[in-house]
């Protein structure tokens, strides 16, 4: 269906309306995608791989608006620990993002003008429900494994909860069943530094062209802060000046770290929707999957046949190892087949995301199990 070594791109619109968590139902539902590999004449072969808050379908292949390789190139391919010659691989924008799938950005059929703040609040399982649909388009009835890391970790947690015969592997890595306290307030100061930029306009400053990117910049800078460990902050940047012998007794960018969280906000304005950010944060504010189940996060898989794989690092304070645990003596509560371990870098949360051969051999392991 697609090279192996490339990524194709596609685009549908889902069959008949979206039903939603918040109530009410989205139509059109739009989602972009890529594919990797050759489809098995059974259909047995395809994994899904669900992105992180501000990622994407270009899973593996050159980012079309910022030319960069795709965000997982060094985990999928040929040869590599999601092998492209094995497997099919599926990603998906998920709904409420901005590059191919269902947002704020997107025309609102009612009124002919882009949706804003009246697109519908979405949920993780809502991106979950709408991924299915597109798997029911590829003729693709049961994954041979979701895998994800962060919020594509909670996408993997919610589909093995929400189609349980439809997973036969989940691999979550750095992530969490639920949102913490700190990781909403977090959220809610990048949500504010959106909302307080007076370019904003309510959400309605597409026909401006003039969209609210010092805002969208200081969120980002803000998260961005979460996904990096004090030591690896320590040992890149410590306390050196940018470009400069003494510090300026201003407001500048004196020291380099300034200077790269300025360029880490300013870089994401350019490929990312300021609304989006506000409906994708929430999302994950909302994710409790034991909420979803009763109050019990083992209900969620009682009576699973899917097996779990759950990583965590050592330096991730977003989503600590406490949290995999979690979900790992839930699973067992729930007799469930779980694997867990915790790895060792410098690099905090987006160490999954970083040169890891462990984590390599670790994903190659368990997906190789399935032979």
């Amino acid at each position: 269906m697609s090279d192996p070594r490339f990524g194709l791109a596609r685009h549908i619109v889902l069959p008949g309306p979206l039903p939603l968590d918040g109530g009410g139902r989205l139509a059109p539902a739009e989602i972009g995608y890529e594919t990797y590999g050759t489809l098995a004449p059974d259909g047995g072969n395809a994994i899904l791989v669900c992105h992180a808050l501000t990622g994407d379908q270009h899973l593996a292949s050159p980012h079309p608006r910022t030319g960069k390789p795709g965000w997982w190139a060094r985990m999928v391919g040929p040869g590599r620990p999601i092998d492209t010659d094995r497997w099919f691989v599926v990603c998906a924008n998920v709904i409420g993002s901005c590059l191919g799938s269902s947002g704020p950005a997107s025309l609102d059929p009612a009124t002919g003008a882009p949706y804003g703040m009246a697109f519908p609040v979405i949920t993780i399982r809502d991106m979950v429900r709408a991924q299915a649909l597109l798997l029911d388009h590829l003729g693709i009835g049961r994954l041979a494994a979701v895998v994800g890391g962060s919020m594509g970790g909670m996408q993997a947690l919610s589909w093995a909860a929400t189609f349980p015969d439809r997973v036969q592997a989940c691999v979550c890595i750095a992530s969490a069943a639920r949102h913490s306290a700190q990781n909403i307030a977090f959220h809610e100061v990048g949500r504010q530094a959106i909302m307080a930029d007076p370019k904003w306009r309510g959400g309605d400053y597409y026909a401006s062209g003039d969209p609210p990117a010092a805002g969208l910049a200081v969120a980002r800078m803000a998260a961005h802060i979460t996904y990096l460990s004090e030591a690896g902050l320590t040992e890149k940047f410590g306390r050196k000046l940018q470009g400069r012998e003494a510090k300026t007794f201003g407001f500048d960018a004196d020291f380099q770290v300034e200077s790269y969280l300025r360029h880490q906000g300013l870089a994401f304005t350019d490929r990312f929707d300021a609304n989006s950010y506000l409906y994708i944060t929430r999302a994950l504010d909302y994710f409790d999957l034991a909420e979803e189940h009763g109050g019990l996060l083992a209900n969620a898989f009682r009576g699973t046949a899917t097996r779990f794989c759950l990583v965590s690092f050592d330096t991730d304070w977003l989503y600590p190892t406490a949290e995999s645990r979690t979900i790992v003596h839930a699973l067992n509560a729930a007799g469930a087949a779980a694997s867990f371990v915790e790895l060792s870098s410098p690099f905090g949360h987006d160490a999954f995301l970083l040169e890891s051969p462990t984590l390599d051999r670790v994903i190659a392991g368990f997906l190789g199990n399935g032979r």
